[in-house]
């Protein structure tokens, strides 16, 4: 119809099997899921009402059938979409960007099913890597006294282990010669559970699971996250589930089957399924064809955050429980992801207590607190969780594990193509991130994934995600077009390249080279020339040219660089400092003619389309900073800095441990935790201005003098004794 409704009523008439009912049988009626709101009736008689998206739910109708002929099958629906404060992920009522069509009712299947009185209602095997087993749990539909079930496990057509127990106590069975599951074997083992009672008649189920652990763990002095306790990069396309002629429906299981097959083939070897969850049949093929997920919880309306009720949030906690219970039997689910973006997220502390809440219902699995920590709606990083991670468009993201969590990119990419005849009317014709042909797709995914095999899977980062797998609605982004009709990749190129990520992850970290011990440098640059078009380097042989009239004036000690915060500046002829895989430091004392809300840089270093590394006053935040293009690290021990006021300042890369830090007059004022080395290096050493989007930019107003550089991490105590000795040094 491609139209959305409000409200609407689903009317059926069935016939009903004599032999459903007979004997102590009882028919139960199945929903998959129903957008949002169902009330349920048969033959008149209202038997059910419920509330929520994406959750499965049953009802006993066998007390409301006639003893003959057709049965009446009522299903009133509501669905609000976004003009309710309820989990609607991605939907909107006015689509358009990064929100999409509404589904509109009954969005997955309805079946017919008949039961025992008492019966099997589900079914879970939690395996346990290290002693072989699996924990079998059980929930019935009817009266559970005097229940007994029994369970068998097959690996293929071989029995391999059995137990029986009261059906409402979980059960240990330990399978001998473990066979584990991953993506590179992805083994289920079969089970088929028997319930009997007395009087009550018998049930069976058949079941699957795969044995595998997903663990963070501290793997060569950083947290990792390991698969089976082996370190595993995670590297993931996001999947977000739509399709342009069902909306939140695929056409047919093959369809479903279709994304993650292709998701193996390009080399990937998780999902990341984007705040949407899937009918079970999607969940059976990631199982069975090997490939790990991280599962979002459906987010709240955005734009909301401030005005949620207690109500709001209630339900946002129960619809996220019901989701880790209706899934927890899937193998290839390996963690949860309960904020996305801050998107419906009420306090920084909340991505903390809901994954908490999440933890303690399935310990058994990763909690990713808040993806994108970064950015957008209450942002911070709420500082808990198993993993820390961010978002970074192109990227990717390169933030460091903690003490007590792995990190991981959790978007990055976007790159886009446009295919003609194969887009959503009304889609934008430029897109973020395009590339102008296929040619141009191939080259920059690869160039994009040559930072995560060289900056970040070596040094510790244990996952990305790249946007995404299609297209969707306005998004044109994908590796396969909405209609999933062009793939725009070479699919051998994207998948030798994948392959080099993962491997990569399995690397131990590269040792840094020790640099130049002492304080002298290996570049200085006084200042103290009184006229003239360059400064001489003291240490090394790397003297500067000053451009556009820059001059020197009295400084600290001495003369310094004086520049007019417009076009003036000092640069070196080549490139300093190799700031790949390398420690580095550099150092200079710098004041401010004035200080607003402009990026002023005190020195810097050129890469191709960003300078590698900013020592700068970042306007946005009114304090010095030692910068990447993606990160700072704010001096946040130390106010706005005053015009006109000296204050020296020390930006330190340790690559080692994977800090970037600034300190202010001798003492660290802020750090923060991040992989790689941002920008290549290779152009000029700049004094006075930076580089980005390959243009000059951030001229500095004010004075510079003494810059030293380093190649190596000056630790603290270097830092106070290289401030104590003043600018003359």
């Amino acid at each position: 119809m491609q139209k959305h409704s409000d409200y609407m009523f689903y009317r059926r008439t069935v016939d009903v099997p004599k032999n459903f009912t007979t004997g102590d049988q009882h028919l139960r009626l199945n929903f998959g899921a129903v957008n949002y709101d169902a009330t349920v009736y048969v033959n008149g008689t209202q038997l059910a009402r419920h509330t929520g998206a994406y959750d499965s739910f049953s009802v006993d109708i066998t007390n409301a059938l006639r003893p003959r002929g057709p049965q009446e099958i009522v299903v009133a629906v509501h669905s609000p979409v976004d003009s309710a404060t309820i989990p609607v992920g991605k939907q909107r009522l006015d689509p358009s960007g990064i929100f999409y069509t509404a589904a509109s009712g009954i969005w997955q299947s309805v079946w017919l099913e008949p039961v025992a009185a008492t019966s099997i209602a589900s079914f879970t095997a939690t395996p346990d890597v290290a002693s072989s087993s699996f924990t079998i749990a059980t929930t019935l539909n009817g009266d559970p006294t005097n229940q007994k079930l029994s369970v068998d496990v097959y690996a293929g057509t071989k029995k391999v282990a059995s137990g029986s127990g009261a059906a409402n106590e979980s059960m240990k069975l330990t399978v001998p010669k473990p066979r584990l599951w991953s993506p590179d074997d992805p083994f289920l083992y079969t089970f088929k559970a028997t319930l009997k009672g007395n009087g009550h008649g018998t049930d069976s189920v058949e079941s699957y699971a795969g044995l595998r652990s997903i663990a963070v763990a501290n793997v060569g002095g950083k947290q990792r996250i390991t698969l089976n306790g082996t370190p595993t990069f995670l590297l993931s396309t996001l999947d977000q589930g739509y399709w342009p002629d069902g909306i939140y429906t695929a056409p047919t299981d093959a369809a479903l089957k279709f994304d993650i097959q292709k998701t193996k083939d390009l080399g990937f070897n998780t999902i990341r399924k984007h705040i949407k969850i899937e009918p079970a049949r999607w969940y059976y093929w990631a199982d069975k064809l090997g490939l790990m997920v991280w599962q979002d919880s459906p987010a709240l309306p955005t734009g909301r955050n401030g005005s949620l009720t207690t109500g709001d949030k209630a339900n946002f906690r129960a619809e996220t429980a019901q989701m880790v219970t209706q899934l927890k039997n899937v193998t290839s689910i390996i963690g949860w992801i309960p904020f996305n973006e801050g998107w419906g997220q009420w306090s920084v502390s909340a991505a903390s207590d809901v994954g908490a809440q999440v933890k303690k219902q399935d310990p058994s699995r990763l909690v990713n607190d808040r993806s994108g920590s970064n950015c957008c709606d209450t942002p911070g990083d709420p500082g808990t969780g198993d993993v820390i991670d961010w978002h970074q468009y192109q990227g990717p993201a390169l933030p460091a594990p903690y003490a007590t969590r792995a990190s991981i990119d959790g978007e990055h990419g976007g790159l886009t193509l446009s295919v003609a005849g194969h887009t959503w009317p009304g889609a934008p014709i430029n897109p973020y991130g395009s590339v102008k042909d296929a040619a141009a797709l191939n080259d920059a995914y690869e160039a994009n994934n040559a930072v995560l095999r060289d900056q970040g899977a070596p040094y510790g980062l244990s996952g990305s995600v790249y946007t995404q797998i299609t297209d969707v609605e306005g998004e044109q982004n994908g590796f396969f077009t909405y209609d999933r009709q062009v793939e725009k990749v070479d699919e051998a190129r994207v998948r030798a390249s994948n392959l080099a990520v993962i491997a990569a992850g399995a690397k131990a970290t590269p040792t840094a080279p020790p640099g130049t011990p002492g304080l002298a440098g290996v570049d200085r640059w006084s200042f103290d020339e009184t006229s003239g078009a360059v400064a001489a380097d003291s240490v090394g042989s790397h003297d500067l040219a000053l451009r556009n009239g820059a001059t020197f004036a009295p400084g600290i000690s001495g003369n310094a660089l004086t520049l007019n915060g417009a076009d003036q500046f000092a640069e070196s002829s080549g490139t300093l400092i190799p700031t790949e895989n390398t420690n580095y430091s550099i150092s200079a004392w710098a004041k401010l003619d004035t200080v607003g809300g402009a990026f002023q840089t005190v020195a810097s270093e050129d890469g191709d389309a960003n300078s590698a590394f900013f020592l700068q006053y970042s306007g946005a935040d009114k304090r010095w900073a030692f910068s990447f293009a993606s990160v700072r690290a704010l001096a946040t021990t130390v106010g706005q800095p005053v015009a006109g006021t000296w204050y020296h300042l020390v930006g330190v890369r340790d690559v080692t441990n994977s800090k970037l830090s600034i300190y202010v007059d001798g003492v660290l004022s802020g750090s923060v935790g991040i992989l790689g080395g941002g920008d290549k290096g290779t152009g000029n050493l700049e004094i006075g201005r930076g580089k980005f989007g390959g243009k000059p930019v951030d001229f500095l107003g004010g004075a510079v003098d003494n810059v030293k550089v380093f190649d190596r991490a000056l630790s603290a105590a270097e830092v106070s004794t290289l401030n104590a000795t003043g600018a003359g040094s």
